[in-house]
């Protein structure tokens, strides 16, 4: 029984070393590449809309191309905007947690509403606006 043991213990042993000199030799290892995750800025909303709410799907996807015109043309950073009336976007505002007029960035299982900076910002201060998509994004991106 030793025996089976202390054979045991040395074959592993052995297996193991010549495991680690073949790495050493130079043999590549495969490196894990880093994909960038897909950000997602999404506008929901109704067939009836007033000034303001248009003014949130305007300024918002006036922001994201022109922030990020690479990533927009990559299809890296994608800019939507979803009637909710229309029955083909049920689907997705349930997957986005969308129950009414809403401005959400979605990036992976990270989402982050700014409905409220939108319908406070889009008309008075664009400016003001882009700024709050830019800090959202820009950790997403990175």
């Amino acid at each position: 029984m030793k025996r089976t043991i202390l054979f045991s213990l040395m074959l592993l042993l052995t297996a193991s070393f010549a495991e680690s000199q073949t790495a050493k030799k130079g043999a590549v290892t495969p490196i894990a590449t880093v994909k960038q995750a897909k950000v997602e800025v999404y506008y929901f909303h109704f067939t009836r809309r007033c000034v303001t709410c248009q003014a949130v799907e305007t300024e918002s996807q006036k922001a994201v191309a022109a922030l990020y015109p690479a990533q927009s043309k990559q299809g890296s950073i994608t800019f939507k905007s979803l009637n909710l009336d229309d029955k083909s976007s049920k689907a997705m505002a349930t997957r986005c947690k969308a129950e009414g007029q809403a401005l959400l960035v979605i990036s992976g299982n990270k989402r982050f509403d700014l409905t409220d900076q939108g319908f406070m910002y889009a008309r008075s201060n664009p400016a003001k606006l882009k700024a709050e998509l830019k800090k959202i994004i820009d950790p997403l991106i990175r």
